[in-house]
């Protein structure tokens, strides 16, 4: 057994690969007294876009600045895209790697590749292996391969004086059965060692990495706290357990808790890594985990966008990250819907008024309530919010599938009727609201855009308060006041989003005069409600 800990290197997604000082040499010390073997102390990089800590690049020069000790193997990874493009091979792992192993701190060089990559890149551990480095290549991706394809890279790999061979359950989709099976077909034509690189999208990373081990895997991956890229990977803390009772030894696990105490669970506070429902979808339904991981950082995602987006990446294929793609599965509505229902009989010429979901309403309330008893406004809601009295509004707006199907309940319990592009959402959701008095206005998708009709209309996106705009604009209703459409902070990717979106309106043809008459922070016209 060969436990390898990657925590400075799997971990540096998070913090640029930017570790204390201090932090290195007290988790050197941990590795060394929990009974690791190997420490991945970071990735040797040609890329220099952007401040990257050390960890980046793990130059001999910086590990050569380490107190490392005698009882641990240093390792490094390099991405195989980076050897295989439009430089010759061996002018990279020259720049890489300019000395033999006889003059560098590091032992071992591991290179993580596609499936695409893999034929490319191992003549790589030809040149390494001339210079005394252990090799060891880690194939990614390899759950989705058929049986052939997984054979046909283990006879590959035969080829070749590799001392490690692994696997990584890269979007966390395995279970220990299928583990034992890609072990199996790997065994057909490789002999050597084999190493496990486990994610933990669905709580099963040591599960699999143990079953990896009965079934003769040698090379066990773990990092400190599980730390790294969305749901995590094995974690150290466990898995030294399960080896020490494997090798009937005594470890000491006293610095390892004391570092995770100080460092690592702060860390993971902050930075949310671990497996969590989003994850557990992601690895069923084989989606890469920085999808999640992106949705989870960036606070215009609420729990319906995320739902919605692991839905639409489950049919139309999410294994490969591309962040354009987050952007247009958000969106929902990409084909046409012209709706059944035109506001223009009930809103034309009228005064209406939006009650957003922000404090601004019920800080405000008696007043709102006052200028809609003397004003007679239209009040539209937003969704379920119901600050104000329910005998005041007289419409609800909803458009988003997700957030729908999780408020159809609240929904027909609500005296309000609901507008909605209903022939446009999911079946389910048209079930759900049976016996609803709905609306159904239309609603298309498509960048950039803010138009009219008389049933349905079109938008940049699928958020509710564009929805509600184009609604009240197609009815030709007056003026439009709002109320709970405070804000957020400058820096605030939603400020960006809904200013984008109000300046994009209010430019439009047909736009309506807005008037905020709450406190908000949007770039719009500004009144108060006490003076109305």
């Amino acid at each position: 057994m060969k436990l390898l800990d990657c925590t400075l290197r799997d971990g540096g997604y998070y913090n640029s690969w930017n570790f204390p000082v201090d932090v290195v040499y007290e988790y050197l010390n941990a590795m060394s007294a929990s009974g690791v073997d190997v420490i991945e102390l970071g990735l040797r990089s040609l890329k220099n876009q952007g401040f990257k800590g050390a960890s980046a690049y793990t130059t001999d020069e910086y590990l050569s600045s380490l107190p490392i000790p005698g009882n641990l193997e240093v390792a490094v990874m390099v991405n195989a895209s980076e050897l295989v493009g439009e430089q010759p091979l061996e002018d990279c792992l020259l720049k890489l790697f300019p000395e033999a192993v006889s003059n560098s701190p590091v032992d071992m060089v591991r290179i993580a590749c596609h499936v695409h990559e893999f034929e490319k890149a191992l003549p790589a551990a030809t040149w390494l292996k001339s210079k005394g480095y252990k090799v060891g290549f880690n194939l990614m991706q390899v759950a989705d391969r058929t049986d052939e394809e997984i054979s046909a890279l283990a006879k590959s790999a035969a080829n070749y004086d590799l001392d490690v061979l692994y696997f990584a359950d890269s979007m966390g989709s395995m279970t220990p059965e299928h583990c034992t099976k890609i072990i199996r077909l790997l065994r057909k034509y490789w002999k050597g060692a084999l190493g496990i690189h486990t994610h933990d999208n669905m709580g099963l990373a040591l599960q699999n990495t143990m079953a990896a081990f009965n079934e003769g895997v040698t090379w066990l991956d773990s990092t400190v706290t599980g730390m790294g890229r969305g749901p995590g990977n094995s974690r150290t803390e466990e898995l030294v357990i399960e080896a020490a009772e494997r090798r009937n030894s005594q470890v000491n696990l006293i610095p390892l808790m004391s570092i995770i105490r100080r460092y690592f669970q702060p860390l993971k506070n902050e930075y949310g890594w671990g497996s969590n429902p989003y994850y557990y979808l992601s690895g069923k339904y084989g989606i890469h985990p920085t999808y999640v991981q992106e949705m989870l950082s960036d606070p215009r995602y609420g729990e319906e966008d995320i739902l919605a987006v692991i839905e639409h990446l489950r049919t139309v294929g999410g294994k490969k990250f591309d962040p354009t793609a987050l952007g247009v599965a958000r969106q929902f509505y990409f084909d046409k819907h012209d709706g059944a229902w035109s506001p223009s009989d009930t809103f034309k010429d009228r005064a209406v008024l939006l009650l957003g979901s922000g404090p601004g309403v019920s800080e405000h309330k008696l007043a709102l309530e006052n200028y809609i008893a003397k004003e007679r406004p239209l009040v539209l809601a937003l969704n379920t919010q119901t600050s104000v009295k329910a005998e005041m509004i007289d419409f609800r707006l909803a458009c988003h599938p997700v957030r729908l199907l999780a408020d159809c309940e609240r929904h027909t319990q609500l005296p309000q009727p609901l507008i909605t592009p209903l022939s446009a959402l999911p079946l389910e959701v048209q079930k759900s609201l049976s016996g609803k008095e709905i609306f159904d206005f239309g609603l298309n998708v498509l960048d950039g855009k803010f138009e009219f009709g008389k049933t349905c209309c079109t938008l940049p996106n699928s958020l509710v308060i564009a929805y509600a705009l184009a609604v009240a604009t197609s009815g030709q209703a007056k003026h439009i006041l709002m109320a709970g459409f405070d804000g957020y902070g400058a820096d605030d990717p939603r400020s960006q989003e809904m200013n984008g979106l109000l300046e994009l309106y209010q430019n439009s043809e047909k736009s309506i005069p807005l008037t905020a008459i709450t406190p908000t922070r949007y770039g719009m016209h500004s009144e108060s409600v006490y003076a109305l």
